[in-house]
């Protein structure tokens, strides 16, 4: 199938604190980007990047001004830096306009002046959160090796008690990824009724497996499972952001996912410093566009290195374009092809999963497309 034709629209993936953060889980993989700009010991966006960035971009034409706030841990900034950020949108946004701010964290930072804040100009969060302690704790840990659970719930609680809209982001590891009911009712106790699983896969220098990294056929075990939870009589009462992907697109026809898409200029990512590149998974010196203090909007989307790499999504595997399910993954993230030094091109690393799972849950799906069809 050939791609399809890029709109021109995009957001922003905002790193303000680059890669610091005040955790050290060990799979995050963002937290060695920090070598990228060893001349600063703390990385922090200044107020001329912050202003030029937003009044920039509030500049172009967008439906929905999409800013995502991510890490390494944007609330290390605190909430003085998030009140110049809704300050700036106010004074730059054009009347009418609708700007959306996101937010991932991990949670131990939310303060109540934070959680306020976000209320006020109605931030969604989205909350990393890997289960019950016992498995959360074992790969996202402080600097000192000691858990984290504890601190999460309790900004869980703060954004609780401000009435401030939030996802539970739980990336599925070795740790959990044999658990996924007793991840999912973990949440529903706790009163989290907005979920996204991410697949953590990353591998060394040698390219041999993290061991946190899942095997595509525990991935598809795992998302089997939680559709059968799912189906069982939360339909209703619990999004998964995975499965109404799917549903958006049986019933729309509209990718609410990058893994969905079939090019991958989608969003910019800004760096603390202003510099910008194509995905937080591919922050890279070779892959950087430009930097915004002197790089405007349409020249970075009409860079040759933005273009190449956004028509690297549909060039999967002769494989991928005879499969029956490439309609839902697209080849999957490029993160997860690991393609050979000779060029040969590899299938994601979680093909068995997505194909087993999509055997599985599609005449499920196609019955629910129906029910919302004549809903």
């Amino acid at each position: 199938m050939p791609s399809k034709k890029h709109t021109g629209t995009f957001s922003l993936l905002v790193k303000p604190a680059s890669a610091d953060c005040n955790l050290s889980c060990d799979y995050c993989f963002y937290l060695e980007k920090s070598r990228l700009y060893p001349e600063d010991r703390v990385h922090r966006m200044d107020d001329t990047v912050l202003e030029k960035m937003i009044a920039t971009y509030l500049g172009t034409r967008q439906k929905v001004y999409s800013f995502g706030w991510q890490g390494g841990e944007p609330t290390l900034l605190g909430s003085d830096f998030f009140r110049k950020v809704t300050s700036l949108q106010e004074r730059y946004g054009k009347p009418g306009s609708v700007v959306s701010n996101g937010l991932q964290t991990n949670g131990t930072l939310i303060d109540n002046d934070l959680a306020e804040h976000f209320k006020t100009y109605h931030f969604l969060l989205g909350v990393s959160l890997d289960g019950p302690q016992a498995l959360h704790d074992v790969y996202r840990k402080k600097r000192d090796g000691s858990g984290t659970y504890r601190d999460v719930i309790r900004g869980i609680e703060i954004l609780n008690s401000h009435g401030v809209e939030y996802n539970a982001l739980v990336l599925v590891t070795k740790a959990n990824v044999a658990k996924p009911v007793q991840v999912y009712r973990h949440l529903k106790e706790l009163g989290i009724f907005y979920h996204q699983y991410i697949p953590c896969v990353e591998f060394d220098e040698s390219g041999k497996p993290e061991p946190w990294t899942i095997t595509g056929e525990e991935w598809g075990m795992f998302l089997r499972s939680l559709f059968r939870q799912w189906t069982a009589g939360d339909v209703e009462r619990v999004s998964i952001r995975n499965f109404d992907a799917v549903l958006q697109l049986l019933v729309h026809n509209r990718e609410v996912m990058c893994t969905m898409g079939r090019n991958c200029r989608q969003y910019f990512v800004v760096e603390y410093s202003g510099d910008v590149y194509p995905c937080d998974f591919f922050v890279e010196p070779k892959l950087k566009l430009g930097n915004i203090m002197g790089t405007g909007w349409e020249e970075l989307k009409k860079t040759k290195e933005y273009a190449r790499f956004g028509r690297k999504k549909s060039e999967w595997p002769g494989e991928c374009g005879r499969c029956a399910y490439l309609l839902y993954c697209a080849g999957d993230c490029l993160k997860h092809r690991r393609n050979r030094d000779d060029g040969t091109k590899q299938e994601s690393w979680l093909c068995d999963g997505w194909k087993s799972f999509y055997g599985y849950s599609l005449p499920g799906f196609h019955r629910l497309r129906e029910v919302l069809k004549s809903g």
